[in-house]
């Protein structure tokens, strides 16, 4: 009983340690339906400083039913005081085969996105990051209404590693 305690300690331990940069690590479901193009995914940050710099990434987990090879998302950053900052971003989410990029053994593949590199949050307080998709389907107007294959969006906060 004694042994089996200490190895999931240790194990415990290697795997939290492994991940030492994480500052903020947060996963919030979709709609088993997909994400519809009107939900919104929020994500309220408390940064713990106001002069480090910091990475951002928006993480994705997606299964093969996602039918796309890009991914378009609209993330904005709401300031503490008020400023807002939006962004149109496009992602590559498979290879030129049409194999899904990311990791994982499964039929889930998790992919962690750049967002923005060296930002300090100057202002104290909460920051609100909101993450809504914006695919469109080849030759037509209007979105996709519900994007299929995504089952989880994410929102991380990394120290930037020491060169």
């Amino acid at each position: 009983m004694l042994r089996n305690s200490i190895f999931v300690f240790f194990l415990i331990i290697s795997f939290v340690s492994c991940d030492s940069n994480r500052v903020f690590d947060v996963y919030k479901p979709v709609s088993a339906n997909g994400w519809h193009k009107d939900s919104i995914v929020s994500f309220e940050v408390s940064p713990p400083d106001s002069i480090q710099a910091y990475n951002l990434f928006v993480n994705l987990r997606n299964t093969n039913a996602y039918k796309f090879n890009n991914l378009f998302l609209i993330v904005e950053m709401v300031f503490p005081h008020g400023k807002t900052i939006k962004d149109t971003l496009e992602y590559r989410m498979a290879d030129p085969s049409g194999k899904l990029l990311g990791d994982g053994y499964t039929d889930v593949k998790e992919n962690k996105l750049w967002y923005k590199e060296q930002v300090v949050f100057n202002e104290s307080g909460a920051y609100t990051v909101n993450i809504q998709h914006a695919m469109r389907e080849n030759g037509k107007v209007n979105g996709v209404v519900n994007l299929e294959g995504v089952t989880d969006v994410g929102f991380r906060i990394e120290r930037p590693l020491i060169k």
